[in-house]
């Protein structure tokens, strides 16, 4: 399988899954080992760290727009041309909570797909089968901006 990194634009620090670990027709399985060294964990209590569940949340938006990306890798079509981007959230049901050390394991499924809008839901459990949060989320493809030409260059006017 790919490196996350080919399917997603996130990067360090804002990368919330570190591997796939399974993929199907329209699933996908990824892990996130949660580093006690994370700098959330300094605020996020301090002397009882808990990982914030919007982060737990974005680890399964980024597993579902790696599934997403993936597919649409696949297709070879016109579909290259476009970016998941999250557009909506609901059902969002915390479990557990999720401790320094903890290893995750999210699970992604495509439910819908209506022209540009995919629909998915979401779920996290730690490597010891702990239950930790369920979600059903949407993606909107957005079509990818064009490189710049150079940085801080407008690109060269059309020639007549």
């Amino acid at each position: 399988m790919e490196p996350i990194e080919q399917l997603i634009p996130h990067r360090p620090p804002f990368r919330f899954v570190d591997e796939i670990i399974a993929v199907g027709v329209d699933t996908m399985t990824t892990r996130l080992r949660v580093r006690p060294e994370e700098d959330f964990f300094k605020g996020h209590y301090p002397g009882n760290p808990i990982m914030p569940g919007v982060l737990i949340c974005e680890s399964v938006f980024q597993s579902g727009c790696a599934m997403v990306s993936r597919q649409m890798a696949a297709a070879q079509d016109d579909l290259a041309r476009y970016t998941p981007v999250l557009a909506r959230i609901n059902d969002v049901k915390f479990k557990s909570i999720v401790k320094p050390g903890d290893e995750l394991i999210i699970d992604v499924r495509l439910k819908e797909r209506l022209g540009r809008f995919m629909f998915l839901s979401g779920s996290v459990q730690t490597a010891d089968h702990r239950k930790v949060l369920t979600v059903n989320f949407g993606v909107a493809l957005i079509e990818k901006e064009a490189p710049a030409t150079a940085a801080g260059a407008s690109p060269a006017p059309p020639v007549p």
